[in-house]
Order: C-alpha cells, then sequence, then structure tokens
C-alpha cells in the first residue's frame, strides 16, 4: 500500500518533508503536489529511479519528463548552455507554472530526456513542492502521478485511484491550485517554441520573447523521442470515449444540447462536460452534468476540469461529449488543447 502523509500547504510539517526527502534520496518514488497538478517525484540522478517511475505509470520511454529544481541555481546543474532568455524567463516567472526546455548536461541521464539532449525544468511555486526539494536537495523529475495519457491528478485521491500500491508515499496538501500543467517553452530552437500551452499564457510570454512561436502539430507516434510531455494527439483522455462538439457562437448553447438530444436517441448513457452556462440548458435532459464553471472565469474551469472527467468516468456513463471553448486568449488556449487531446481517437 501507499503512505498517504497529510500535510498543511502553508505550514508543511518538517518531519513529514524529511520522511519524503529521505525516500527519494532511496530511489522511492514520492507523489507530491505542484501548484498545476499533482507530480510523481523520482531522484532525478538515480536511472534506476527513473526506470521505476516510467513503469508505474506505465509511460512510454520516448515521453520525457520535467525535472523540478528550487531555484536557477540548480537549474544551471542541468545544462549545458543557459541562454540569457532563460534567465529573464526566469526573473518573470519562477517559482511558478512555466518549463524551459534547455541543453541537456551530461550528468542527466537518458532516460529523464527521452534519450534527446534537451532537459526540460520549473521551480515550482507550491509550498510542498518547495519544501520538498530543499529537504531533498536534489533534483526531482516528477511528471503527473497518474497513469500514462489519464487526466491529470489535482487531488490526492486521483493518485490513489492510479497508482496505489505503484508508489511508496502521497503527500496530501489538498486540491492544487491551478489545475493544468505548465507552459513548456524551447529555448533551443529559434526563434523559441511553446511545445505545450499551459498556466503561463502566450501573450504573457511575448512580453519577454516578442518573437516566441506556438508549435501547432500534435503527434501521433509513442517511437519517436519526444521534446516536451503533452505533446501525443491522444492525452489527458478519460477512459470513457469522448466526443468534443466545435462551438457555434450564433447559437450559442442552442446547438449543444441540439448535439446531446442526437445522442440520447441512440439510447446510450450520456455525460456531459459542460460550462455553467450550458449546464443550464441541459438540465432538462436526461444526462449526467459535470459542471466546470463559468466561460468568464478560466481559472475556475481550469481547477475543475480533470476532475469533472475522473467524475463522469466514475458514473459509468457510456459517451462524453462536450462542447469547445469560445477563445484561444489566455488560459483557454490551454484549456482547449486538454479538450482536443482528451477527446482525440487512438
Amino acid at each position: 500500500m501507499t503512505e498517504v502523509i497529510q500535510i498543511d500547504r502553508r505550514h508543511p510539517d518538517p518531519e513529514a518533508i524529511s520522511r519524503a526527502a529521505d525516500c527519494l534520496r532511496r530511489g522511492g518514488l514520492v507523489a507530491f503536489p505542484t501548484e498545476t497538478v499533482y507530480g510523481l517525484g523520482a531522484h532525478a540522478h538515480d536511472r534506476d529511479a527513473v526506470r521505476r517511475l516510467f513503469a508505474a505509470k506505465q509511460r512510454p520511454p520516448n515521453d520525457p519528463l520535467i525535472v523540478h529544481v528550487a531555484g536557477v541555481d540548480e537549474m544551471r546543474s542541468l545544462t549545458s548552455h543557459v541562454p540569457p532568455t532563460a534567465g529573464a524567463l526566469a526573473e518573470r516567472f519562477w517559482p511558478g507554472p512555466l518549463t524551459v526546455v534547455l541543453s541537456r548536461a551530461g550528468s542527466v541521464p537518458l532516460e529523464v530526456t527521452a534519450g534527446m539532449d534537451t532537459v526540460a525544468v520549473r521551480v515550482p511555486a507550491h509550498p510542498v513542492a518547495q519544501a520538498l526539494l530543499a529537504a531533498a536537495r536534489l533534483p526531482i523529475a516528477a511528471p503527473s502521478a497518474n497513469l500514462f495519457s489519464r487526466p491529470s491528478p489535482t487531488r490526492a485521491a486521483h493518485v490513489l485511484a492510479d497508482l496505489d500500491g505503484r508508489i511508496d508515499i502521497v503527500l496530501d496538501a489538498g486540491p492544487v491550485d491551478i489545475g493544468v500543467e505548465s507552459t513548456v517553452v524551447d529555448l533551443t530552437t529559434v526563434p523559441p517554441t511553446v511545445l505545450r500551452p499551459g498556466a503561463v499564457g502566450v501573450e504573457q510570454l511575448r512580453d519577454v520573447l516578442p518573437d516566441v512561436q506556438l508549435r501547432t502539430k500534435a503527434v501521433t507516434s509513442r517511437d519517436t523521442p519526444l521534446p516536451s510531455p503533452g505533446l501525443l494527439s491522444q492525452h489527458y483522455a478519460p477512459r470513457t470515449p469522448m466526443t468534443l462538439y466545435p462551438r457555434t457562437p450564433s447559437a450559442g448553447s442552442e446547438s449543444f444540447v441540439a448535439h446531446v438530444r442526437e445522442v440520447l436517441t441512440t439510447g446510450q448513457r450520456v455525460g456531459v462536460l459542460a460550462t455553467t452556462e450550458d449546464a443550464r440548458a441541459l438540465r432538462q435532459l436526461p444526462v449526467v452534468i459535470a459542471e466546470l464553471g463559468s466561460e468568464a472565469q478560466a481559472e475556475a474551469v481550469a481547477a475543475r476540469l480533470y476532475a469533472a472527467l475522473r467524475e463522469l468516468d466514475a458514473s459509468e456513463v457510456d459517451v462524453i461529449l462536450a462542447q469547445d471553448f469560445p477563445t484561444d486568449v489566455g488560459l483557454w488556449r490551454a484549456l482547449r488543447d486538454r479538450l482536443r487531446r482528451a477527446s482525440a481517437r487512438p
């Protein structure tokens, strides 16, 4: 059984943190909260621990890990070259939900980087993550603490639903703040490239990197090494088949309700991932609704997204239906990206 340690996020207990840090130093696997989602941590320089992490998650070896560090000095030990842009981004966004891809130092195991000569690094802002990094005094390789390709965990119960018995410790500090993964920016390309949209918007990045571009091509192969996590066309997906409908601005919720009615005629049990605005129009129908929050509040929707997908999975519906979000501005870009990948066919 996985040990669950309850911990106060504002005042992490030093003894609990020390136990988790010692577990990491001994090659164990520790799930811990970050401000984005719960991460599954392993000693980044311990090849055996990293291999165990991949096995626990059933993660393919071509999908690299993000290495979490305590600060910029620790970042420097992981890379062979620190471009000026890395320092500028760190000053603006760290600690926080931004990952930078840099040239890999020789000390970083290839198991961490999917065999590539680049490494993804970030400094998390969550007090528990910061305390763990300070106590462990080592870089922590940490993807999301879930089975590969499933919705990321935003609370400890989600971690246990996927990984109970597969990992050593879960530090349970309650729900995370943001709810979607970090933005990943590749600084080894010219111009820099956003590989995965996340909690730091492209618009914010352009204040520091005016020429940053956005990668739009998804990856379907699980054989080719990937420059970043979260690039496969199907990812963050519930077990229940999911269909995403495009939004029709002129029709509002009416078009989506018509789609839901049509699916109901097939006799399937229907679950609906719905904004507050769509949910009002759907309550008359015999469907299971997982409400996300208002279209005016991207932060609230992000905090609910993965939990809502897991709730619909648990409700044993036959199909999940969702309508795309209305805009690509800011955090909505990341939310639209997650919906598209969650609904993609394998």
